[in-house]
């Protein structure tokens, strides 16, 4: 016996809903904005996940944040320790460390939730970064997304900005390393710096004001503008429609995947119980920030072999092989080795991802819309600057525990600063070259594909005793894959003088387009044109009567040359 379908408006339930839900629909007209964005289509690909893994933590990171403020005190005033852990018992230590040993020790499930807490920041910032590489080596940053690129910028170094507070709350030895560090970089500002540094930490550091104004920091500022551009970047997704792989059916103009409701919202809110259950499994098993261990911040000492979160590691690391460079001028101390590495390190990275979108489409001249992706093999020179950007932040972040590195292997510290020196500079060059070659490289063994086939692994003899291997043209679907990209512009010479001899004003700016358009395709191969493919689909299709027919779940043949089915 069938079940009869009823509507919802019509089960009991849904009558009893009707009243309120109508009430509020009159006042404020929701039903049809509700519709249509629950009926919003959106499309799969597990790439897609990486920016719900970011969502989904700093929920994480809400919830938890909100039970540690009931028992943190963000004060820096001196107190005798006289909790539960006994090797600390009778020190003066500041009200925040004290506190965050109290959470630790003394709170039913405290130091669950403050590892929870930490795994789940770092998980934040990763999953940005991962999510911020996936957007630059397809492609989704180009027009219309310009905006939603920047805003992704800003969450991220909100994320390091906040990721940092949070870490220094605990008044230990360690974060107080690392904001002696943070001070070293203020005063190396010219002129300004010390100024800078009396005003943020209410007079000679460490102050008795940097602890409470972080908290507040921490726990309102910061978090509201977080949760004000994840709020603006999710409105542009939804206005701008979300980016989509290359493939049949999918074009411009057309999103193919599933509607909101109700499977990206089961899908959604099962992710959210995937991301809480893996970082409270870290929290549960892997030890982070063992406070306890370091001790209370004394200005007068550091810790061996201390280390920041990862994200903060390649900061660090560019203060570690900066040069000693110093000068004097005028009577003011300029201290390149601090204010270069640590200050402008960080704004080149940054500028350099924010401008990128905007120069190549200066040097593209490409003013059209995109909604479908890029394989990043498409574009060899972005890709390229991309790897050469990992490969700098890597060199940066490995010399960042050089000490920790040098000590466990065996090495020579001052050896190993001398040749990541020298590898920083010269390992993004050497990255560029060897990524845009393998890119190149892939984009002519797509062409053969289209052109020539697949290899079949049927090995055919000739009359006159040659022997060849059979190739298969690739199924339509996986051919219009490959090929669903825009051909390389034609590049032009820019013109000194116009038609009528007369020099150019702009032809200075238009041979450095010119130059740069070069650069940019540079090597590159194009796809096949269809009167290629045609060609090469009447050479495939010549067919010498082998027992066998190929189709398009061919997948081997066995010892006898016949195709095997599995």
């Amino acid at each position: 016996m069938s079940a009869t379908y009823t509507p919802i408006e019509n089960t009991p339930g849904g009558k009893k809903a009707a009243g309120p839900v109508g009430w509020l629909d009159d006042r404020l007209g929701l039903a049809g904005v509700a519709k249509k964005n629950l009926r919003k289509v959106f499309p799969e690909h597990w790439s897609f996940m990486l920016g719900e893994i970011a969502l989904w933590s700093f929920v994480v990171l809400l919830v938890s944040g909100v039970f540690l403020t009931f028992w943190y005190q963000p004060s820096m005033a001196e107190v005798v320790y006289d909790g539960s852990y006994a090797p600390m018992r009778g020190l003066e230590m500041s009200e925040a460390y004290a506190s965050t040993l109290h959470i630790s020790f003394d709170i039913r499930g405290g130091l669950l939730m403050r590892q929870i807490h930490h795994w789940a920041a770092a998980l934040f910032i990763g999953a940005m970064l991962a999510h911020m590489l996936r957007v630059f080596f397809t492609g989704a940053y180009r027009k219309p997304r310009e905006l939603n690129w920047l805003i992704g910028i800003g969450l991220l170094s909100l994320g390091i900005i906040e990721g940092f507070a949070g870490y220094s709350l605990p008044d230990d030895l360690l974060s107080g390393t690392g904001l002696r560090i943070a001070e070293g970089m203020i005063l190396s500002v010219p002129v300004v710096g010390s100024y800078l540094s009396f005003f943020m930490f209410g007079g000679e550091f460490p102050g008795d004001v940097i602890i409470p104004r972080l908290y507040m920091a921490h726990i309102l500022l910061i978090p509201a503008l977080i949760l004000g551009l994840i709020a603006a970047h999710m409105l542009l997704l939804v206005y701008h429609k979300h980016t989509q792989w290359p493939g049949p059916g999918r074009t411009e103009k057309n999103v193919v995947g599933y509607p909101m409701f109700p499977v990206y919202a089961a899908k959604a809110g099962g992710f959210f119980f995937v991301v809480f259950g893996f970082t409270a499994l870290m929290g549960a098993l892997f030890q982070i920030n063992a406070v306890w261990v370091y001790g209370p911040y004394n200005p007068a000492e550091v810790t061996a072999g201390s280390q920041p979160d990862w994200y903060m590691g390649f900061a660090e690391g560019l203060l570690r092989l900066m040069p000693n460079w110093e000068s004097t001028i005028l009577g003011w101390t300029f201290s390149w080795n601090v204010m270069i590495p640590g200050l402008g390190g960080m704004a080149f990275l940054f500028t350099a991802l924010g401008v990128w979108p905007f120069v190549e489409r200066w040097i593209t001249g490409d003013e059209r819309e995109h909604h479908l992706l890029e394989r990043p093999r498409n574009a060899p020179t972005r890709t390229a600057f991309g790897v050469a950007g990992i490969t700098w932040f890597g060199l940066a972040w490995i010399a960042g525990g050089n000490d920790i590195i040098a000590t466990q292997f065996g090495l020579d510290v001052y050896a190993m600063i001398r040749f990541l020196q020298v590898a920083i500079i010269v390992g993004p060059i050497l990255a560029f070259v060897i990524t845009r070659r393998i890119c190149i490289g892939l984009q002519r063994q797509d062409r053969d594909k289209v052109l020539h086939g697949y290899e079949t692994g049927i090995i055919e003899r000739t009359p006159d005793g040659g022997y060849s291997e059979r190739h298969q043209p690739l199924p339509e679907l996986d051919r219009y894959t490959i090929t669903a990209h825009d051909r390389a512009p034609a590049l032009e010479a820019a013109g000194e003088t116009d038609e009528n001899g007369v020099a150019v004003p702009a032809s200075r700016r238009a041979r450095l387009k010119a130059r740069a358009r070069r650069f940019y395709w540079e090597g590159v191969v194009d796809k096949p044109t269809a009167e290629d493919v045609e060609h090469a689909d009447e050479h495939l299709g010549e067919f010498d009567g082998h027992p066998a027919a190929l189709g398009q779940e061919f997948r081997g043949v066995s010892e006898t040359g016949v195709p095997k089915s599995h």
